[in-house]
């Protein structure tokens, strides 16, 4: 076998995968259980117990959640074939979800792991989307099988009708509840059967005969399956009319892996991981049914110098090109990257261009990860994933490529924080140390944002939610010794404008010598539907505004965004068309026109009609029947804007939209209200008008100050 072909049987056998769903479904645990079965670690660590590889945080293990995604790599056997599988355990809780975000980006398939007892939740279905946003083809696995109301078929149906999504069981469950005990794998037309304790040595199971009992059930089901695995290939379609039997595991194996890829399916598992009952056959369909780095084939991306998109083809021989898709500060080796290579080889000591900053920057190490411990690599190549040591400036979303074949592909987006606290350390002293502090950690987390407030000078902190901050602040004081004083959480509002104004504006400048000067016509409005951020529009015809001034003139606009007209909060999208405008030939240049802009948009956006926006949530609050009353006044109390409410295994369960400047301690209140047996889901929905009366307390409250406790 030559090189070439080598390469290409590697990255056959590569698998880059997330696992991915709502919190407390299981990922960690099903993560922690392949790691065992796999032969990565040779003890089972556990949530609960804080003991888990992958929430290596003291906060995860503390509260037992995941909070940050942690990447892996473990090889798995099938068919004489060693699998390697890159894989990421991501967070479930919503105020992480750019840890989703960001590793979809870069995986090829992904592991969707639903509880058989709660099915799709919310934070299921934000995920979900976030895959299909990303094309990432998934499989999905129904957990907790042994749980008390665990149904597996009722969760068939919400992926069907919640995630829209065509889901093909490839095995059935033998047993719910205490008495799950197996599965029939319908490929294979088999049943397998747990024995033994469910220690942390894992269960052993035995492949047998379908129990005479579920005969009929499996026959209606695989008729199913060998169906819909037959319908898109003709000749196997004609295999099921005439002979159905004489269709081969390989060729529904292979059928199924086809429309899995091409996401018309999603396959269906299931198991109870913390029994340590399912695993191993959820590994093996991640490699029969998953992508491999050549499924994906090639990725697109545009060449700064010629502006013309090119591909790059998952090979080694390809020119270097990877995306950074996250950035961690660790205490021994300093500041880490994690990247996807796409196409190429990167060796340990070379040279890599940041297309996105256009800096030169060596890597001085390259190593393999599995949680918080490090494998220093020699090389890494297309289709892998690592993380590297030596970097200077990169963010998240960077594109490095090899210097002399550069390629920026596409960044990723991340959703806009929703609250906001003021922090301030305890001693002046300790100033420099906060303001290092929350660099890095802005540094790692795109949702955490740092400002300045302009009224108080205070330093305000901005995150996904009250977890989000909470994390933040904890970190700051145990891995950055920092003590601070902390404000009441503040929900981040924004600005928007409602009528369209023409406004013209003159710069002029003169204080001896060469002047400034800028002169432009423009109108300032409500951005279009579906627009987001500065939607700039240059309509100036013959030259009166030369085209070199034109980018000023939009950097101006783009950054008096940032403190809107009414109360300085930031402005959520607008819409700026130049029309006309002069220059001097002596006084212009970019600098003028871009403070031009900056007055001109404050000036204009006076008039404009500006109104103050705030976050809505969406909100799921489960309640047994007999407190639906009480709770949904409580909501109705809070502005909300309920949307339905249905029975699910009991629980009365309220959807509602509701901004959330009401949210702050509901759990306090709903606990009060239902005698503690409700709880909610909440996850950012979108941004809405908040009523005039309550806008004028808000426009106030934001030209005061901030107060610690």
């Amino acid at each position: 076998m030559n090189n070439d072909q080598n390469i290409a049987n590697t990255l056959s056998l590569t698998r880059n995968i997330g696992i991915m769903a709502h919190i407390d479904a299981g990922k960690t645990t099903t993560t922690e259980r392949i790691l065992y079965y796999t032969g990565r670690n040779h003890r089972i660590g556990e949530v609960h117990e804080g003991t888990a590889t992958m929430d290596w945080m003291v906060q995860e293990q503390e509260r037992g959640i995941t909070i940050t995604s942690a990447a892996t790599t473990v090889f798995w056997n099938v068919d004489d074939k060693s699998f390697k599988i890159n894989i990421i355990d991501t967070p479930g809780h919503v105020d992480f979800t750019v840890e989703v975000e960001r590793s979809l980006r870069v995986l090829d398939g992904a592991v969707a792991v639903f509880c058989a007892v709660g099915g799709v939740e919310p934070q299921s279905e934000t995920v979900w989307h976030q895959a299909n946003k990303y094309k990432v083809p998934r499989i999905c696995f129904v957990n907790k099988m042994d749980r008390c109301g665990a149904d597996f078929f009722n969760v068939l149906e919400q992926i069907k009708n919640k995630l829209h999504a065509t889901p093909v069981p490839v095995q059935l469950p033998i047993g719910e509840e205490d008495g799950f005990i197996g599965v029939i794998d319908l490929v294979k037309n088999k049943a397998i059967i747990w024995t033994g304790d469910d220690d942390e040595f894992g269960a052993q199971y035995e492949v047998t005969d379908i129990p005479e009992e579920m005969v009929d059930v499996a026959a209606k089901y695989r008729r199913m399956l060998v169906e819909g695995s037959a319908e898109d290939n003709e000749i196997l379609f004609e295999k099921f009319i005439n002979d159905p039997e004489s269709i081969t595991e390989d060729e529904i194996i292979a059928e199924l892996r086809k429309a899995t890829l091409q996401m018309r399916i999603c396959p269906v598992l299931c198991g109870a991981s913390f029994k340590n009952k399912g695993v191993q056959p959820l590994l093996d369909a991640v490699v029969r049914y998953l992508p491999s780095p050549l499924d994906i084939d090639y990725v697109t991306g545009v060449n700064p110098k010629t502006e013309k998109e090119e591909i790059r083809k998952a090979d080694a021989k390809e020119p270097f090109c990877a995306l950074a898709f996250k950035i961690l500060t660790d205490p021994y080796v300093g500041r880490l990257a994690f990247f996807r290579v796409y196409s190429g080889t990167l060796n340990a000591g070379s040279y890599v261009l940041d297309v996105t900053t256009g800096k030169k920057e060596r890597i001085a190490r390259i190593m393999q990860m599995n949680a918080n411990k490090q494998t220093p690599l020699d090389k890494i190549e297309a289709g892998d994933i690592a993380a590297a040591v030596g970097f200077k400036s990169i963010r998240t979303g960077d594109t490095l490529t090899d210097e002399k074949n550069p390629l920026l592909l596409e960044s990723i987006t991340f959703p806009q924080p929703v609250v906001q606290i003021a922090v301030e350390p305890k001693t002046q002293a300790d100033m420099e140390k906060l303001t290092n502090a929350l660099m890095k950690l802005a540094e790692e987390d795109p949702t955490f944002l740092v400002s300045t407030d302009e009224n108080s000078g205070q330093t305000l902190i901005e995150g996904m939610g009250e977890l989000h901050l909470d994390i933040i602040i904890d970190r700051l004081r145990r891995e950055f010794g920092v003590e601070i004083n902390v404000g009441n959480p503040q929900v981040s509002y924004k600005e928007s404008f409602t009528k369209t104004i023409h406004h013209r504006i003159v710069y002029k400048k003169q204080s001896g010598g060469r002047g400034k000067f800028a002169d432009i016509e423009f109108e300032l409005g409500p951005a279009d539907d579906g627009m987001s951020g500065l939607q700039f529009v240059n309509d100036v015809k013959g030259g009166d505004i030369p085209k070199e001034f034109i980018p000023s003139i939009e950097k101006g606009f783009r950054s008096a965004m940032s403190n809107g007209v009414l109360a300085g909060f930031p402005v959520d999208s607008v819409k700026v068309r130049i029309i006309d405008g002069s220059f001097h030939p002596v006084d212009s240049d970019q600098l003028s026109f871009e403070l031009a802009a900056q007055i001109g948009f404050r000036e204009a956006g006076a008039q404009a009609g500006s109104v103050v926006l705030e976050p809505v949530m969406k909100v799921e609050v489960y309640v047994p029947s007999d407190y639906t009353g009480e709770v949904t006044s409580d909501l109705n109390r809070r502005r909300s804007i309920l949307k339905e409410m249905d029975m699910e295994h009991g629980y009365q369960v309220i959807r509602a939209d509701v901004p959330l400047s009401e949210m702050f301690g509901y759990i306090t209140s709903l606990r009060t209200l239902t005698q503690g047996r409700g709880t909610f889901n909440m996850e950012f929905s979108h941004y809405a008008e908040v009523p005039s009366d309550l806008a004028e307390v808000v426009v106030k409250k934001a030209k005061g100050t901030y107060f610690f406790f």
